[in-house]
């Protein structure tokens, strides 16, 4: 049930939807949006690729494809707050109807998360709200759960607080560790993405307050 008066947001993709994905490293969540968004009837192209580092292999990926690459660096700027300015400067430069956080290592700062509210999704490896933050593997094992999985939500300015779009459960095996707990949630997280964002392209989606309607 959506709460009275919640803030709502409709976004209606333009055919195909534009977006920009965010990434810190190898890119295999940009790898598998790249190997969909060749299938015609996908809804999406990536316009562009941004990093935080000049070292993150998803860039390679994005010329590759045909895509703008951008490296944004903290460390060139001032302080964090200029650095939110620039990037958001630089994903706004690509119009973007969808920006995806596909391993993207940086919490961007409120100039980001204002310009693109309700278009920023992120994916998180349990199933939130349970296990926020970096140790998420290795905190639902500690916990001793017996069904963990990932969660697609759109950012907000908490940490892993923001509305969720989407869930995928992943079983923990008896034998599990931190290591192959984490490796069974990500095949399942990048399955999950590439599906969610292919629906948000091709149906648009409506926000009201914690509540995601895809196609409403």
């Amino acid at each position: 049930m959506t709460t009275p008066n919640a803030p709502v947001r409709s976004v209606t993709p333009r055919r195909p939807a534009r977006v920009v994905v965010l990434v810190s490293g190898g890119g295999s969540n940009l790898a598998a949006l790249l190997e969909a968004t060749r299938e015609p009837g996908y809804g999406a192209q990536v316009v562009a690729v941004g990093a935080d580092r000049d070292s993150a292999g998803g860039l390679a990926l994005g010329t590759e494809a045909g895509a703008a690459t951008f490296v944004e660096r903290l460390g060139d700027h001032a302080d964090r707050a200029a650095w939110d300015a620039a990037l958001t400067a630089r994903v706004a430069e690509h119009d973007p109807d969808l920006v995806v956080s596909a391993g993207f290592l940086k919490l961007c700062g409120p100039r980001f998360l204002e310009r693109f509210e309700g278009r920023y999704i992120n994916t998180h490896n349990t199933l939130l709200p349970a296990f926020p933050g970096m140790n998420g593997p290795r905190d639902a094992l500690e916990y001793g759960v017996k069904i963990t999985g990932a969660t697609l939500f759109f950012v907000d300015a908490g940490v892993d607080t923001g509305a969720i779009l989407a869930q995928v459960a992943v079983p923990v095996q008896e034998d599990d560790d931190v290591e192959t707990l984490t490796e069974r949630i990500k095949v399942a997280e990048r399955a999950q993405l590439v599906e969610e964002v292919g629906r948000l392209a091709r149906e648009g989606w409506r926000l009201e307050g914690r509540t995601v309607r895809v196609g409403a």
